[in-house]
């Protein structure tokens, strides 16, 4: 019913990834994948890196509230249903084109001069 990963060592986390694209709630501490797909309350539980009593806490007090843990289980999946490989590329492209914009912005030989 709940996925806890407490782990601060993994780099990317696919084990959330794939807890929430089966419709489990997680608590995980907000770091690296839960700190990207993540958003506290709406769809997990994440915590400070380091709040050890916190997460305890937050994990026991999800597990005995099964509406709560079922709701955050179904939109923790349809955030993950959202990340398919054309929006991934879509959204680094933006990223991309950001950048580019960015570096023109700030290049002198961009910038346009007053007389």
């Amino acid at each position: 019913d709940l996925f806890v990963f407490p782990s601060l060592s993994e780099t990317w986390g696919n084990v959330i990834t794939e807890a929430m694209a089966s419709g489990l709630a997680v608590v995980a501490f907000r770091h690296a994948a839960s700190a990207e797909l993540i958003n506290s309350g709406d769809n997990g539980i994440n915590l400070d890196p380091g709040d050890a009593t916190g997460f305890q806490q937050a994990a026991a007090e999800l597990c005995q509230h099964p509406a709560d843990y079922a709701r955050l289980g179904r939109l923790a999946r349809l955030t993950v249903l959202e990340r398919s490989w054309v929006g991934i590329a879509e959204q680094f492209k933006r990223h991309l084109n950001n950048a580019l914009e960015a570096h023109h912005a700030l290049s002198p030989a961009c910038r346009i001069r007053s007389p």
